[in-house]
């Protein structure tokens, strides 16, 4: 935890109510978003009691499981699931746009929007990935068959719980996570977890603060959770009973119709507060601005769905139970890349994200006080213009002379440090040498470079490209990490272990 969300936690709890600690909106937000609220069965791996799902308030659909230990039922479920999911997926792949490649040579194609699924925590994304992993290898003939559209729905809840792990992407979004990125509550980060509490914190109900929404929040019977998991004591009073008359009616079917309503109105019951909860999330954070930078993140997701969609339409296969060692490499390359640019485009965005920064010494902001725009260098080749600007600042200047600087208001222009010079009343004057941005004469243009008067704030971040790493082609891996075998094993060595299959024994018993 930063210094200043400290800050604004302890803010929050003296104040009885969430403090922002963004001043704009860092994730893309659709206008037309697939609210997902899953509910799970204790006790079982990953079996689904019910969702309620749907693109608007007033457009809510209940599916149920009454009997979540039967197999037919649970894959019935994923076909009605996939029923309401393909078609919304789809809904985003009727108009394309060309995207210049290769300085323009050449064009290629992605959706102009993607689909954003939201779940309430990440226990839902939990869910949405074991649920896919558990439905994407199933098969529609054979032995044990399941609807065509199954094995469809757990390829793209793999996809979108893949994208959950991209730093700064939205297309699968944890409605707390999202909150929690924009205010700060008085509570502990694992009752952020809990929607409600935390929604008590960032919106509380007129008359309470927000520590005693919270507290309300914690009653089960006003406030159920908000999934996937369920309250202990709803389990034994309410819900056992519910599947035990549901399946002591299969062979009364006016009996079994009265028992499928009456399950479906108390899971129903249950997933309705948080239901509402989610979509007043979605106006929250709707009513903030978004950051320059969050459409550019957009586009990875577009890009993303784009390249899936063209892979399952061409017969693609779904994606490995788990990834080879060169694979994992690169993946864990990329998201360590994708976090390094999402944080300093947070950074870039939002002035009390860079605040965090200033306290660490990795910035500080400043007024310029004196400018040469037309300072030429001629010491090279060729001469080059090479402003410099003097910057006096009150904060702490931890650079070193010769490191180079970033400003979010000209982030693709460097700034050396030439000098840095400790002032009177506290103060210290740094002298930077500007470079890029500029163009390649030998004037400046207007605005380029900044301006006596202008207040800036300069920084270590940079948001520069960085280019992918170098890993070995397949058939350069060694044996031991998935690469064609040096020899053949010696008649003594052992066996290797057999491989999870991951998604379970098609002929295990489920009852």
């Amino acid at each position: 935890m930063s210094t200043l969300r400290a800050l604004a936690k302890a803010q929050a709890l003296a104040a009885g109510v969430a403090q922002p600690v963004a001043t704009v909106r860092h994730l893309h937000l659709s206008e037309r978003p697939l609210v997902l609220v899953p509910l799970a069965m204790a006790g079982e791996a990953n079996a689904p009691l019910a969702a309620l799902v749907g693109t608007a308030p007033d457009q809510a659909r209940l599916l149920v499981v009454p009997q979540p230990r039967n197999r037919d039922q649970r894959y019935r479920f994923a076909a009605e699931l996939a029923g309401i999911v393909l078609p919304y997926l789809d809904s985003f792949r009727e108009a394309s746009e060309a995207v210049p490649v290769d300085r323009g040579r050449d064009v290629r194609y992605r959706y102009v929007d993607a689909p954003q699924l939201l779940v309430p925590n990440p226990a839902g994304i939990t869910f949405l990935r074991l649920f896919g992993r558990s439905t994407r290898f199933r098969r529609p003939d054979g032995e044990h068959p399941v609807h065509p559209t199954v094995p469809l729905l757990g390829r793209w809840l793999t996809f979108f719980a893949e994208r959950a792990e991209h730093p700064g992407a939205a297309a699968l979004l944890a409605m707390t996570e999202a909150l929690t990125l924009h205010w700060a509550t008085g509570q502990s980060a694992v009752e952020d977890l809990h929607l409600p509490a935390l929604l008590g914190w960032i919106d509380p109900p007129p008359g309470l603060t927000g520590a005693g929404a919270a507290a309300r929040a914690e009653d089960p019977a006003l406030c159920p959770p908000a999934g996937p998991a369920t309250d202990p004591d709803f389990d034994n009073r309410r819900l056992a009973p519910a599947v035990t008359a549901y399946a002591e009616a299969e062979d009364d079917p006016v009996a079994r119709a009265a028992a499928y309503a009456e399950f479906a109105g108390l899971l129903r019951d249950q997933l309705a507060p948080t239901w509402e909860l989610m979509w007043r999330g979605v106006g929250l954070l709707s009513a903030l601005p978004p950051g320059a930078r969050v459409a550019g993140r957009w586009d990875g997701d577009r890009d993303a769905f784009t390249g899936h969609a063209e892979h399952v339409d061409a017969g693609g296969g779904p994606q490995p139970r788990r990834d080879g060692a060169v694979a994992a490499a690169v993946r864990l390359h990329r998201l360590e890349r994708a976090l390094a640019s999402y944080a300093v485009q947070r950074a870039y965005d939002d002035p009390l994200v860079m605040a965090e920064h200033r306290l660490t010494g990795e910035a500080f902001v400043g007024e310029v006080t004196l400018a040469d725009p037309k300072r030429v260098d001629d010491t090279g080749k060729r001469p080059v213009l090479r402003p410099r600007i003097q910057v006096v600042t009150t904060e702490p200047v931890l650079v070193p002379v010769g490191a180079t600087l970033y400003s979010p208001a000209r982030p693709s222009q460097k700034a050396k440090v030439v000098f840095v010079t400790p002032g009177a009343d506290g103060k210290t004057e740094v002298v930077l040498e500007l470079s890029g941005g500029m163009g390649r004469a030998l004037t400046a243009p207007p605005g380029t470079v900044p301006e006596v008067g202008e207040r800036l704030c300069f920084t270590t971040l940079s948001d520069a490209y960085l280019p992918a790493g170098n890993f070995p082609a397949l058939e350069e891996t060694p044996w031991t990490h998935g690469g064609p075998p040096a020899a053949a094993p010696a008649p003594d060595a052992p066996a290797p272990a057999p491989a999870e299959s991951g998604d379970g024994d098609p002929a295990e018993e489920w009852s």
